[in-house]
Parts: C-alpha cells; structure tokens; sequence
C-alpha cells in the first residue's frame, strides 16, 4: 500500500536546522498522521506521496515551503500593562526565552516569545521559533493503512471532534500533530 489521500502513516524522522537535531519521531515512538487532511506542511506530505513501508525519504524544505519567512514585524513591544491579572504583575511570565499564548485580535490563541523585558514594556516575537530556517528531513515510512470513517471523522486521537472540526476541515488552526505542522 502506498502512500494517498486518507491513509494513516506511520513514520520515523530526523529533523535538522543548521545541522543540529530539532525534532525526531522514532521507531518505539513513529509519528502517525491521516495524509491529505492537513496535519502537515503541504510540501512535506507532498515528498511522501506514493512511497510506501520500509521507503525511506530525504529532502530539505525552504522557509517558504515550512514556517515562513522571518518576519520583523511579528516582533512587537507590548505594555506591560497587559500581563496583569487580578491587579498583580505575571512577573513569573515575563522571562527571556518563556513563551506565552497570546490572544490575536481575531480571538485566536498564538505563542509569543518573550525576548525582551524593560520598565514599562515587554518585546515578544510571535514568529514561529523554525521561521526562516531551512528544514532538513531524514526518515523511513514504518506503515501504511486504511483511515477508518471513525479516524476520517474525528482524527487519530479524537483531535478533530474536539476542535470542532468535523470531516475533511483541513485548516482548523491548531497543531494537531507533534508541533511539525498540524492544521494551519
């Protein structure tokens, strides 16, 4: 059975940036996925399309074809105003390097790094940490089967009724898999 639309796939992978491991899905621990449905980034699931078990795979995705470009203006300065809940300073939250989910003004939930801290104001970077990095992938396909309705409906984990998703929704705007992509 090769890899198509609405197979479940199981695979082990290596993901390298600028030489160094970022990312790894086992043997012991594969990463599984329903192909076609969005759980991955286009280009990846178009690399994998027709290989089938024991194929093994190699590529390297540009920033276009993975997180996007760097974007300078994703890097913002915010009041520090924001962070007080309950009229108390999050000071715990407000560490270079923490990363906190945000509310954008569509109400959607998006991770900012904190990357600066002053006085009155807090500098985060919503861009995602792999932007403007090419992504060089290694792995081997460890098994190929069917989708059931039940999996087509609700995901592999129950991911899709709990969003609210439903069938095919394909973007539902949450990473639905290990972080590598999921349905943006």
């Amino acid at each position: 059975m090769t890899i198509q639309d609405e197979k479940v796939v199981s695979l082990t992978y290596t993901l390298r940036v600028d030489g160094e491991i970022k990312d790894q899905a086992t043997e012991a621990q594969p990463l599984e996925f329903i192909f076609g449905l969005g759980y991955l980034l286009p280009k990846f699931e178009e690399y994998l399309l027709g290989k089938g078990v024991g194929d093994t795979f190699e590529f390297t995705l540009s920033p276009e074809e993975g997180y996007g470009v760097y974007d300078k203006q994703a890097v913002v300065e915010l009041p520090k105003e924001i962070f007080v809940i309950d009229g108390k300073l999050q000071e715990q939250l407000l560490v270079v390097g923490q990363v906190i989910p945000m509310m954008n003004q569509a109400g959607g939930v998006i991770p900012g790094k904190v990357v600066a801290v002053a006085n009155e104001s807090v500098t985060m970077d919503f861009n995602h940490d792999l932007a403007g990095k090419d992504l060089h992938f290694t792995g081997k396909i460890t098994a190929v089967r069917d989708a059931t309705d039940k999996e087509l409906t609700d995901g592999l984990h129950g991911e899709r009724a709990a969003k609210g998703c439903g069938g095919n929704c394909g973007n539902c705007n949450s990473d639905c898999s290990s972080g590598e992509g999921g349905c943006n």
